[in-house]
């Protein structure tokens, strides 16, 4: 099964594995500079620094595996009839009545934002329940706490 994520969200992680590749000679300066202060067993700076190193190609090599799994969907595109992959949507608590906004992403593209709507993930138990939904529809979501009901209120 294909797994999705934003152009938005490619863009991130583009761009962090760009920023790793330009940590990269700083921290291989480090790791030289600290091997050349002598005795590596006891040297805390030389063992600091190659852990940072692994940690840096582990990331890396992690997002690069990642890229090449997605699918980018451009949002754009996609219909705002029903709730599908990308969607903003408004939508209500029918027991508190609490209005909540939302956008359903991809597993890699859980950030926070400034545009008011909560990331949630469209293999998260809300995000499954939403996918084709239309405005107006109820839907239910198992919690631990018991059945949530929401009704969808907007989707742009």
């Amino acid at each position: 099964m294909p797994e999705y994520i934003t152009k938005e969200g490619m863009q991130r992680i583009r761009k962090r594995m760009q920023e790793l590749i330009e940590e990269r000679p700083h921290i291989m300066k480090q790791v030289v500079t600290a091997r050349e202060m002598g005795d590596l067993s006891e040297n805390a700076e030389y063992h600091a620094a190659r852990e940072k190193q692994r940690n840096l190609e582990n990331e890396y090599n992690y997002l690069k595996s990642r890229v090449a799994k997605l699918q980018v969907i451009d949002t754009d595109k996609i219909s705002k009839d029903a709730v599908r992959f990308g969607a903003f949507v408004t939508i209500k608590e029918i027991a508190t009545g609490n209005i909540l906004k939302k956008r359903i992403v991809g597993v890699d593209e859980i950030f926070e934002t400034n545009d008011g709507y909560e990331r949630i993930s469209l293999a998260s138990p809300i995000g499954k329940a939403m996918i084709g939904k239309k405005v107006g529809d109820h839907f239910v979501v198992k919690a631990p706490i018991g059945d949530r009901e929401f009704e969808i209120l907007e989707i742009k």
